[in-house]
C-alpha cells in the first residue's frame, strides 16, 4: 500500500484527506504541524506528501523545502485555502510541486497526487 504523509494543522482537513486516501487504498500518516511532519518523514518511507502551505508552527514551504533537501524530486502536493499559490514556482526546488486550492473535491486530490507522482517519477527513482 503506498504511504502518504499528510501535514495540515486543521484536524478536519487532515481527516477528510486521510479518509479519501484510505478509501483509495493508501496508507496515511497524519501530522498536525510542520515539526511533526518532518519528524514523521525522517522516521519512515513515503511515496508522497500532501502539505498545507500555511501551518501554525512554520511555513509549509519550509517543510516542503526540507523534504526536497532530503529527497530531491520527492512528490509533493501543496494545499492552501488562500488564493495565491503562484509563489510556489519562486521557491527553490519547488517549481514542480502540484498546488491544490481548498476546498477541493476528492477526485481533485487524487488527480493532484497522481500528477505529483508522475512529475517526480524520473527524479525519484534515481534519488531513492
Amino acid at each position: 500500500m503506498p504511504r502518504i504523509l499528510v501535514v495540515d494543522d486543521q484536524k478536519d482537513v487532515r481527516a477528510m484527506v486521510a479518509i479519501v486516501l484510505r478509501v483509495n487504498r493508501f496508507d496515511v500518516v497524519e501530522a498536525e504541524s510542520g515539526a511533526a511532519g518532518l519528524k514523521a518523514f525522517s522516521e519512515g518511507a513515503f511515496e508522497a506528501a500532501i502539505v498545507d502551505i500555511f501551518l501554525a508552527d512554520t511555513s509549509g514551504v519550509d517543510v516542503m523545502v526540507a523534504i526536497r533537501e532530503r529527497v530531491p524530486g520527492f512528490p509533493i502536493v501543496a494545499i492552501s485555502g488562500m488564493t495565491a499559490l503562484d509563489f510556489m514556482g519562486e521557491a527553490p526546488g519547488l517549481a514542480d510541486v502540484v498546488c491544490l486550492q481548498k476546498p477541493f473535491r476528492p477526485n481533485d486530490l487524487l488527480q493532484a497526487l497522481r500528477k505529483a507522482q508522475a512529475a517526480a517519477d524520473g527524479e525519484l527513482s534515481a534519488a531513492v
